[in-house]
């Protein structure tokens, strides 16, 4: 079922360009997550380098099947992917969605590009999509993910309690957070100031 939730539209700014995942993203994608081996980070689901065409593809049938949408995270200097980002577990009905499925090449995090892509996704959202809430979900453990969505102006709801089995076999606390629809105009104004981009 197709929706435009599940649409992806380029959308760039001066920090970051997002494009639709496709295949000729694995080679970069594989070399960017290959850093520091960033994929055997364990509170987390980062596709390994041999693990990432069939990632690319997972994300992309979910898009087909109109329950996601993919990007690439493209670093403009350079012109490569250094990331994936999504929108999943979306809601037309109810006008939600949820920003995830997000990681970025170790050489990529602390340069602006995550802030820059999140303002992109959740302007899309909020004035194009119509959305009256925008959700974000972090293992209780990936404090630096936490702090990231804080940062941008998300409020902690709430921790859902052995939420998800990881493929270790351990019990994920999922952290939920939320922008909602009357808070997006100074969320919007403080990500702005933040990249100084206007």
């Amino acid at each position: 079922m197709s929706t435009p939730y599940a649409a992806t539209p380029v959308l760039a700014n001066d920090r970051v360009r997002l494009v639709a995942l496709a295949p000729e993203h694995a080679e970069e994608l594989a070399t960017a997550v290959a850093e520091h081996e960033l994929w055997r980070t364990w509170y987390t689901r980062i596709p390994s380098p041999d693990g990432m065409p069939a990632e690319i593809e997972r994300r992309r049938a979910l898009q087909d099947a109109g329950r996601m949408a993919a990007w690439a995270v493209i670093d403009p200097s350079s012109g490569r992917a250094v990331g994936m980002t999504t929108y999943m577990n979306l809601d037309p009905d109810n006008r939600r969605l949820e920003i995830g499925s997000t990681w970025l090449g170790v050489s990529a995090q602390g340069t602006g590009i995550n802030p820059a892509a999140k303002l992109l996704l959740l302007e899309r959202a909020f004035e194009e999509l119509g959305c009256v809430a925008v959700e974000f979900r972090t293992h209780w453990h990936n404090h630096q993910s936490r702090a990231a969505i804080a940062r941008l102006g998300a409020k902690q709801d709430g921790v859902l309690r052995n939420h998800t089995v990881m493929p270790d076999g351990t019990l994920r606390d999922t952290v939920v957070f939320s922008v909602i629809e009357g808070e997006w105009p100074a969320v919007r104004s403080g990500l702005e100031h933040r990249l100084r981009i206007r």
